[in-house]
């Protein structure tokens, strides 16, 4: 049963990576962090309970890398990816993800709870109104490219995404066409997921040196059973989700995929407060 809800949060994020551009980790932390209490090591007596939400976003990260090879490939075979902005943006998504991934080592589980009911409430209520920014101002000069791709690596790796949800408003405002915009995030998604799951994994290696107690198969702060259901599940599905954003009125779903991300973020909320 367990691996059984793997493989389907794994399919709905590879559909969701390719479609929307959102790279899944906005539906698979949620998901994660119900799951996770629920077995012998994450419920409230156990040993690792305390690292539910560094657990979350590290798998969330590490599924992603291998969500963005597969969805990006579908998006650069329709020539959609711009490939000269990625390379632009890269370095800074690299150090600002890594940079996350140390800060969100030393917050507390239901801090880092916290921070992503906050951001699962604001994307919800952006996409569910449409309110995307207008395309007022070109792309910035490398120095600004550095810098956005540094705060979008820092922002992703505090929520355990690929990034879609703050690149694709960036390159919009900057006047980037949307379905070009939704094909470059997914390849923007790779630099971070990689970085992201390198930091995590470190993070939780050295927490473990320090006497912390992780679950059995993970590594660092990647619980390896829920990465191989994810993985598995979301290259197959990221494919499809490309071919159908190619196909299908993306916003009018962006409208339905922020009801359910607003009911994900207000569950979350209330396990928070109660």
């Amino acid at each position: 049963m367990e691996l059984a809800l793997y493989l389907a949060m794994g399919a709905g994020a590879g559909v969701l990576a390719g479609l929307l551009g959102v790279g899944g980790g906005i539906v698979i932390v949620p998901l994660l962090l119900l799951v996770f209490p629920t077995l012998p090591w994450g419920g409230a007596q156990g040993a690792s309970a305390a690292h539910l939400a560094h657990l979350a976003l590290g798998t969330s990260l590490a599924s992603i890398v291998f969500t963005s090879i597969s969805s990006v490939r579908a998006h650069h075979l329709r020539g959609a990816v711009d490939w000269a902005l990625v390379r632009r943006m890269a370095p800074g998504l690299l150090l600002g993800t890594l940079a996350g991934t140390v800060v969100a080592s030393r917050l507390s589980t239901p801090a880092l709870k916290a921070v992503f009911v906050a951001f699962s409430l604001y994307v919800g209520v952006q996409m569910l109104l449409n309110a995307r920014p207008k395309a007022s101002r070109e792309l910035p000069g490398p120095a600004g490219l550095h810098a956005a791709g540094g705060a979008i690596g820092v922002f992703s790796s505090l929520v355990g995404i690929g990034g879609g949800s703050v690149a694709v408003p960036f390159m919009s405002w900057c006047s980037v066409p949307i379905h070009r915009a939704i094909a470059t995030s997914a390849a923007l998604g790779f630099p971070i997921a990689l970085a992201g799951s390198a930091g995590y994994i470190l993070n939780g290696l050295h927490a473990a040196q320090q006497g912390q107690v992780l679950p059995p198969f993970s590594l660092g702060y990647v619980y390896l059973p829920a990465l191989l259901g994810l993985a598995g599940a979301s290259v197959l599905t990221a494919p499809l989700g490309a071919k159908l954003a190619h196909a299908l009125p993306v916003a009018r779903l962006k409208q339905v995929f922020a009801l359910l991300l607003l009911g994900l973020g207000l569950r979350m909320l209330w396990s928070l407060l109660a």
